[in-house]
């Protein structure tokens, strides 16, 4: 018994593109060939998940699908629009090469000439004035789904990598700031058509790894700098690393934990301009003790620092 393609990626026939789109691409990434050596079970679960996505994630197909004019694997179902006369005759095939003729003598109604004939004869004829019969369907290969660990200043500055997919060399850019998540579509580099259908796609997921210190939020780059109690008092001049190299940064005098210097341009550079790298300042005491700057604090003055 054919499987409901909606079963088979496990999403509600009411769910939308984007939920479809995001279930696939989860359970291609499951049962990659590539993530499962010589487990046929979890090959035939990825072709049987890639097929049933081909369908549901065209929009165009979907919908003949949801109609019952195609099959579970694409195949008409019967003699599509327009196929039926029901004045008592059949439209005209293809491009019109088929003049209407009477079906008197038959139950027009509900009559199954596919069983009568062994298959759906109506899909073989050509759209050439109905003189021959056309080549088979043509299909376009199921996507190809991988996963791509790249370092982090890779994916924040832009980088080229080569990889094998398919047998083949490729070289995949990733654009400066990628993140974690986002999946890159090499047009055409997916599994072959059938019957001369283009290529499928190949569906690259990027996994960031994580920075020692450096995150993202959008386009700036964030950074903890820790600076010493003096320096917090005092000001200093301090060298600070951005994902494109040193520079020196001037940290004004009574700075406080928590306040924050941009410095502008270095965070990430896109077509759409640069972003700044934000440095929050985090004032860490003396690991050692220090009877100096003990003696100093306790013949200071008392500042009220709350207000609670």
């Amino acid at each position: 018994m054919t499987k409901d393609l909606y079963d088979v990626l496990g999403v509600s026939k009411s769910a939308t593109a984007t939920e479809i789109k995001s279930q696939y691409r989860k359970l291609a990434r499951k049962y990659h060939p590539d993530l499962n050596k010589d487990n046929k079970e979890a090959a035939e679960r990825f072709k049987e998940v890639s097929a049933a996505y081909d369908i549901l994630g065209d929009k165009e197909k979907r919908q003949k699908y949801d109609n019952k004019e195609i099959d579970a694997e694409g195949k008409p179902t019967g003699f599509g629009a327009g196929g039926f006369n029901a004045g008592g005759g059949f439209g005209g095939f293809g491009n019109g090469g088929y003049q209407s003729y009477s079906t008197q003598g038959f139950d027009g109604a509900g009559f199954d000439f596919s069983s009568l004939f062994g298959e759906d004869i109506f899909s073989r004829f050509s759209n050439n004035g109905g003189s021959g019969f056309s080549q088979a369907r043509r299909q376009k290969g199921q996507d190809a789904a991988y996963s791509l660990d790249v370092d982090f200043l890779d994916a924040a500055l832009g980088v080229e990598k080569s990889l094998m997919m398919n047998g083949k060399q490729l070289n995949v850019k990733i654009p400066a700031g990628t993140t974690s998540g986002q999946v890159l579509r090499l047009k055409g580099q997916g599994f072959a058509g059938t019957n001369g259908g283009e290529n499928g796609d190949a569906l690259i997921t990027i996994n960031v790894r994580p920075h020692a210190y450096f995150k993202t939020e959008g386009k700036n780059v964030v950074i903890d700098l820790p600076i010493s109690m003096k320096e917090a008092v005092l000001g200093a001049k301090v060298i600070v690393p951005t994902i494109s190299g040193k520079v020196n940064l001037k940290i004004p005098a009574y700075s406080s934990s928590g306040e924050k210097l941009r410095l502008k341009g270095k965070g990430i550079k896109t077509k759409e301009g640069a972003g700044d790298e934000i440095v929050n300042l985090v004032i860490m005491a003396p690991q050692k003790k220090n009877e100096e700057l003990e003696n100093v604090l306790k013949n200071s003055v008392e500042e009220q620092m709350r207000s609670f």
